[in-house]
C-alpha cells in the first residue's frame, strides 16, 4: 500500500510538472493573444464568379460571399465557413461553392448558404454543372460527384496530380490542372489525355464549339473534343513578360482569359488574341458573363465590369478599409495605428477607430509612445510627435533616409532605418530627448545594412534588419554589432520577462536574455514574421498570410487561429488587450 501511494504521488508530482511546463510555453485559448476578433476587415481576395438565377455571386477569401443583381452594387452575404472559397457554379436551381479543407456551400438563391459533407479534406479549386450532375475537383486528383449539390460522391482515378477546374461541354467533361487533362461523358468515368508539354492549367471553358484552356507561363490550349489539343501562340509586342492565366470563360460572342498583374486577353476563337487594358495591377482570379455584362473579381477585393470586353469599370466590393496599417502602439490610453498615406487611426479600446487628418502622404512605418509623446517615422525621414494622438505636429529630421523603426527607453527615443533605396548599404540611427530634435548617431560602419526595428530593455536597445543584422547599444550613441547566427532578414524586436525576442523571414524567432548572445528557435510555420510584442505574460508574432503565434517564454510557440489571411504588420498590447493590424487595413483584437 506504502508502495503504491508512493507512486500517485510521483505520478502526480510529475503530471503537475508536465502542465506547468506546457503553461509556460503556448498560450491557453481562455488567454489573451490565443482567441482573436477581426473588428476592421481587409481586402479579401476575391477567387471566383458566376451568374445564375438573375445574380452574380463572388466568393473569396476567409468565406467571403458578394452577390450583385446588376454587377455594380455588391451586397456582402452570411457565410457559414471562415475558410477560403476557390469556387462557385450554378445548376439546377442551386448554387455551390467549394474551397480550403473540402468545404462544399450551397444556396438556392445566392443569400442564405449551408455547409454540407464532401467526405474529404483535400482542397477543392474547381466546380461545375453539366448533365444533371455537380463535379468539383482539387488536390491529389480529387473528383467528386453530386446530384443535388447535397450529397457527394467521391470518385477513384488513381492519379495524384492537383486538378484546378473543370467544365462541361458538348456532351462532355473536362477538368484540367497540373500537367493533366481528363475527359468524362458521365463525370464517373474518367480518362487521361495527352498535353502538348508540361503545363500548369488553372481554368478550362467551353462555347461556340471550343474548349479553352489557359494556365501558367503564357499558356492558351484548344481543342474541338476535349482529347486533342493545341497549344496557341501569343504573337503581339502588347505581351511584354511572360504571365500566369488564371480563369477563362465565354460572353458577348468573346472568350476572356484574366490572369496576374491585372492582365486582360479577349478572342472571338480562342485563337487570335488581344490584350486590353483593366485599369488594375492587381491578380484577377475569376470572370463570368451574365445579363449582358462580363465580371471580373481578383486580389485586395478587386471587381471589374465591362459590357463588352474591351472597356472595363471599377466596382467598389464593399469588401474591405482601403488603407495599409504598418504599425500599432498603446500609450496614455490610446491604441495609434499608423500606416500609408500618412494615415493615423486611434481607438481607445481596439474596436471602434477613429481616423485622424494629417495633411501628409509620406508612407508612417512605425510608432511608439514615451514621456507622455507619441513618435511615428516613416519614409523620407518622416517624423512627427503627438500628445495625445488626436494633433500631430511634423519634425524636422534632415534627412531623407527611410525611418522603419522607433522606441521610447532609458529617457530616449530612438529611431533606426536605412538608405531610401532597398537594395543600397547603410544603417540610419537618430537619438531624441523629446522627439522635436534628432540627432544622427556617428560612427556607423558604412556597410552595416539597414535596420528595419528597435526596442529597449535590460539597459540596452536593441536594433535588428536585413541579413540578420543586430546591433546593440547602452545609450543611443555607441553601437555595436552583435552574431546572430542567421542570413535571414530581421523585421521586428522586442523586450518583455528578461528576454528579447526577434522575429524575421522564413519563420524566424530569435532569443537573448542579454542582446548578445542569441538562440534561433523553432516555429511551427515558415512565413514571414514581422510584427512581435509582450504583455499579459505573452509574447505574441504576427506575420504574413495572417499568422498569429503566441509564447510564454518565448521558446515554445503556439500557432493560433488567425480570421484573416491579410498580411499582419504590426501587434501592441495595453488595457488588457492586444491589438495587430496589417494589409488592406485589417485590425484584430485579443481576446
Amino acid at each position: 500500500m506504502k508502495i503504491l501511494r508512493l507512486y500517485g504521488v510521483r505520478l502526480l508530482v510529475a503530471l503537475l510538472l508536465m502542465l506547468a511546463a506546457y503553461n509556460a510555453g503556448a498560450s491557453s485559448r481562455n488567454e489573451a493573444g490565443a482567441t482573436w476578433t477581426l473588428r476592421v476587415p481587409g481586402f479579401n481576395h476575391l477567387n471566383s464568379v458566376t451568374y445564375g438565377n438573375g445574380l452574380f455571386v463572388v466568393v473569396g477569401d476567409s468565406g467571403t460571399i458578394l452577390t450583385s443583381r446588376d454587377g455594380v452594387n455588391w451586397i456582402r452575404q452570411t457565410s457559414p465557413t471562415s475558410e477560403r472559397l476557390e469556387s462557385v457554379a450554378y445548376g439546377n436551381g442551386t448554387f455551390v461553392a467549394v474551397g480550403k479543407g473540402g468545404t462544399i456551400l450551397t444556396s438556392q438563391n445566392g443569400v442564405n448558404w449551408m455547409q454540407r459533407t464532401s467526405l474529404t479534406r483535400d482542397q477543392l479549386w474547381g466546380v461545375v454543372y453539366g448533365n444533371g450532375l455537380f463535379v468539383a475537383v482539387g488536390e491529389n486528383g480529387t473528383i467528386l460527384t453530386s446530384r443535388d449539390g447535397v450529397n457527394w460522391t467521391q470518385r477513384t482515378l488513381g492519379i495524384s496530380n492537383p486538378l484546378l477546374d473543370v467544365t462541361y461541354g458538348n456532351g462532355t467533361f473536362v477538368a484540367v490542372g497540373y500537367d493533366a487533362i481528363l475527359t468524362s461523358l458521365d463525370g464517373l468515368r474518367w480518362f487521361l489525355r495527352p498535353l502538348p508539354r508540361s503545363s500548369l492549367l488553372n481554368s478550362v471553358t467551353y462555347e461556340n464549339g471550343t474548349f479553352v484552356a489557359v494556365g501558367n507561363c503564357d499558356t492558351i490550349l484548344t481543342s474541338i473534343d476535349g482529347e486533342d489539343w493545341t497549344e496557341e501562340v501569343l504573337e503581339s509586342d502588347d505581351f511584354s513578360s511572360v504571365t500566369c492565366f488564371m480563369d477563362v470563360t465565354y460572353g458577348n460572342g468573346l472568350f476572356v482569359v484574366v490572369g496576374r498583374e491585372g492582365t486582360i486577353l479577349t478572342s472571338p476563337d480562342g485563337t487570335e488574341w488581344t490584350v486590353r487594358t483593366s485599369g488594375t495591377d492587381y491578380a484577377l482570379f475569376g470572370v463570368a458573363y451574365g445579363n449582358g455584362l462580363l465580371v471580373v473579381v481578383g486580389g485586395k477585393g478587386t471587381i471589374l465590369t465591362s459590357p463588352d470586353g474591351v472597356s472595363w469599370t471599377t466596382r467598389a466590393s464593399g469588401t474591405g478599409n482601403a488603407l495599409e496599417f504598418t504599425s500599432v502602439t498603446y500609450g496614455n490610453g490610446f491604441f495609434v495605428a499608423v500606416g500609408d498615406n500618412g494615415s493615423i487611426l486611434t481607438s481607445r479600446d481596439g474596436v471602434n477607430w477613429m481616423q485622424r487628418t494629417l495633411g501628409i502622404s509620406n508612407p508612417l512605418l512605425d510608432v511608439t509612445y514615451g514621456n507622455g509623446t507619441f513618435v511615428a517615422v516613416g519614409d523620407y525621414g518622416t517624423i512627427l510627435t503627438s500628445p495625445n494622438g488626436v494633433t500631430w505636429t511634423e519634425r524636422a529630421s534632415r534627412m531623407n533616409d527611410r525611418l522603419v523603426g522607433v522606441t521610447y527607453g532609458n529617457g530616449l527615443f530612438v529611431a533606426v532605418g536605412g538608405p531610401s533605396s532597398l537594395f543600397s548599404p547603410g544603417a540610419t540611427i537618430l537619438t531624441s530627448r523629446d522627439g522635436v530634435r534628432w540627432t544622427e548617431a556617428k560612427q556607423i560602419p558604412p556597410m552595416w545594412r539597414s535596420l528595419k526595428s528597435v526596442a529597449y530593455g535590460n539597459g540596452l536597445f536593441v536594433a535588428v534588419g536585413y541579413d540578420g543584422t543586430i546591433l546593440t547599444s547602452p545609450d543611443g550613441a555607441s553601437w555595436m554589432k552583435q552574431t546572430s547566427w542567421t542570413s535571414n532578414d530581421l523585421f521586428g524586436v522586442t523586450y518583455g520577462n528578461g528576454l528579447f525576442v526577434a522575429v524575421g523571414e522564413d519563420g524566424t524567432v530569435l532569443t537573448s536574455q542579454n542582446g548578445v548572445n542569441w538562440t534561433q528557435r523553432t516555429l511551427p510555420t515558415t512565413n514571414i514574421l514581422k510584427g512581435v510584442t509582450y504583455g499579459n505574460s505573452t509574447f505574441v508574432v504576427v506575420g504574413s498570410d495572417g499568422t498569429i503565434l503566441t509564447s510564454r517564454d518565448g521558446v515554445r510557440w503556439a500557432q493560433q487561429v488567425s480570421p484573416t489571411r491579410d498580411f499582419l504588420r504590426g501587434v501592441a498590447y495595453g488595457n488588457g488587450t492586444f491589438v495587430a493590424v496589417g494589409e488592406s487595413g485589417a485590425i484584430l483584437t485579443s481576446p
